[in-house]
Order: C-alpha cells, then sequence, then structure tokens
C-alpha cells in the first residue's frame, strides 16, 4: 500500500484546481487533485505542502483533511490521503501534468477522474455543504496575551479562506490590524508572513486605497524581502493599485525591481505574471518603457507556462495600442 496525498486546492472564487496527467503516464489523459507520495519521516501535512511547491511552485494553506481512499489499481494499490487547501495564486507552473482547470464544485461529477480521485471529490461535495463554523472575534481571543500576541496567534493559525477575509476585514477597519500585518509580513518566520502578506492582499481587494500611505515603503522593501509568498503578495497589490500613488523615484526602483523579476529564470511565475502587470501600469505613465518591457515579455514567451504566455501576449496587445510619448521613464 503507497499512501499518497493530494490537494483540493480553492481559489477565492471557491474554484477547485484539478491537472491533467500526460500520455505516458500510470493513468494517461486522466484528471487528478495534485499531490504526491509521503517521503520516509515525512508528515503528511509537510507532504503536500511540498508536493504542491515542487509540482505547481503555488503556496497553500492546509484548511482540513478529507477521510483517506484507498484504491486498487491492479498493478498498485494506494491509500490516498486528501487535503482541503486555499490560496492565492491562480497560475500554477506545470512541471508534472499537461494541462490544469478552475472549476466550480458542481462540475466535479463530469470530470474524467482517475478512480481513486472519483472518491476524493464525491467526499468533497459531502464536505461543502456542512456549514462552516464562524471564526472567533478580536474581542474574545484569549486575554492573558498582549493584542500584538493576539493578533499574531490568529494570522499564524489561520485554515481557510473565510478566517483570512475575517481578518483582512477587520485590518479594514482598524488601522493597527493593518499595520500589525504589514510588519508581520517582513518577517523571518515564513508561515507568519506569508499569512500576513495574503490577508493584506485581500483587505486590498476589498478596500484598494487602504494601502496608498504605505506603498513607498513597500516599495522601498521589496529588494530586501526574503520571502517569496510576502514578494508575490506585495507585488499583486502593487498590481492592483493606483501607481500614481508612488513616487516617481520609487517608481523607477519598482521599474527596476519587476524587470529583474521578469527576466530571472528563478523567479515563481506568479512574481513574473504580477511584475508584468506593474510594469504595464508603469508604461501607462512612462510610454518610453514600451520598448523594453516589450522585448523582456518575449524573451520570455518562449520558456514559460502556458499561463505566463497567456497573460504575456495579453499586455503585449495592449502596449501595441500605447501612443508614443516623449515622458521619459522613471529614474
Amino acid at each position: 500500500m503507497i499512501d499518497v496525498t493530494c490537494a483540493i486546492i480553492r481559489n477565492d472564487d471557491l474554484e477547485v484546481l484539478i491537472v491533467q496527467r500526460g500520455g505516458k503516464s500510470d493513468h494517461p489523459f486522466k484528471w487528478e487533485f495534485p499531490g504526491g507520495k509521503i517521503a520516509h519521516g515525512e508528515s503528511d501535512e509537510d507532504c503536500i505542502i511540498r508536493e504542491i511547491s515542487e509540482e505547481l511552485s503555488m503556496e497553500i494553506i492546509i484548511y482540513s483533511r478529507l477521510r483517506a481512499v484507498e484504491h486498487d489499481y491492479g498493478h498498485k494499490q494506494i491509500r490516498l490521503i486528501p487535503f482541503i487547501c486555499d490560496t492565492l495564486d491562480d497560475l500554477p507552473v506545470l512541471s508534472e501534468h499537461i494541462a490544469f482547470r478552475w472549476i466550480s464544485p458542481g462540475e466535479l461529477p463530469q470530470v474524467d477522474f482517475s478512480e481513486a480521485d472519483i472518491a476524493v471529490a464525491a467526499a468533497y461535495l459531502n464536505v461543502i455543504e456542512l456549514s462552516v463554523k464562524e471564526p472567533p472575534a478580536v474581542a474574545n481571543v484569549a486575554t492573558d496575551l498582549s493584542y500584538d500576541e493576539e493578533i499574531r496567534s490568529m494570522v499564524d493559525r489561520i485554515r481557510s479562506t473565510k478566517e483570512a477575509d475575517w481578518i483582512a476585514t477587520s485590518a479594514i477597519e482598524n488601522s493597527t490590524i493593518f499595520r500589525m500585518l504589514l510588519e508581520f509580513s517582513y518577517s523571518e518566520d515564513t508561515k507568519l508572513a506569508f499569512h500576513s502578506s495574503w490577508i493584506l492582499s485581500k483587505a486590498c481587494d476589498k478596500n484598494p486605497e487602504i494601502v496608498y500611505p504605505y506603498l513607498d515603503g513597500i516599495v522601498d522593501k521589496l529588494s530586501v524581502i526574503k520571502n517569496e509568498s510576502a514578494e508575490r503578495s506585495f507585488l499583486r497589490i502593487i498590481s492592483l493599485s493606483d501607481i500614481e500613488k508612488i513616487g516617481e523615484k520609487r517608481q523607477g526602483r519598482l521599474a527596476d525591481h519587476c524587470f529583474n523579476r521578469l527576466r530571472s529564470g528563478f523567479s515563481a511565475i506568479a512574481i513574473k505574471a504580477y511584475s508584468m502587470e506593474v510594469l504595464y501600469k508603469l508604461a501607462l505613465l512612462f510610454p518610453d518603457m514600451t520598448n523594453e518591457l516589450s522585448a523582456s515579455i518575449q524573451m520570455i514567451q518562449g520558456e514559460g507556462s502556458a499561463g505566463i504566455k497567456a497573460r504575456g501576449w495579453i499586455i503585449l496587445k495592449k502596449l501595441s495600442k500605447l501612443p508614443v510619448d516623449l515622458k521619459s521613464s522613471p529614474k
């Protein structure tokens, strides 16, 4: 019996990620939930986080665990351990599969899954019909901790998009919480930084203007952030913000940072995607950046995933429509 984990990954729209196997795999062209074998001495939770990072270059938060499914394929027996997970990433980098789709839960019964994944899909559909317990209010958190420690503890242990949404709403209503999340996002504690920056991103989705007083500081931090997850969230926030709210000197630093990430062979796909979006917004302000941005995007078109290529072509098309302007690039 081979122990294998899999992830039912949900995005902000509560769609579920499925991936398709290649023609030379054990189950040619079948769809499945991504995951893989548990390594010796590895916990189930560590396994699924590692597998999703390696297979798809995505960051996930584990929400809950479903009952394991055992299946005999004839040539092998597997025990499939499913985890329900949440993510902000929408562009997986496919290293072992040939296609991916985000689908609504209602579409799951129509998917041509591998046999064990059919049972996992059915179990998930059962679970989502159950009510979800509301997270506790900040005011009701244990009072033996300081306010800072209370917020930090809540952020560190979030388990779902719903909880992240709730804390994001609290941050919009309370600037102290927003500033705490910002500081936590710079932490060397990778889990805390990921959770905090993820929540900040959701807060900015709800109220984009809330981040404007902090944009210059975020740009200053981009070059020194060592946590790729936090960098990804900050670039996402900037890509959805009004770039003119950033000082021109920092616009230049931002352009340099995004060009470096776009051209780097080591940057995650989401970082490249958000860097493209930021650079496009800068090109709207400084059209003489257009040729450099077009060349950089064309350079990665031959090596990127389907998702990054699609985004690249969309931006190239928009760049082709920009008027010629003598305004210089930010310095």
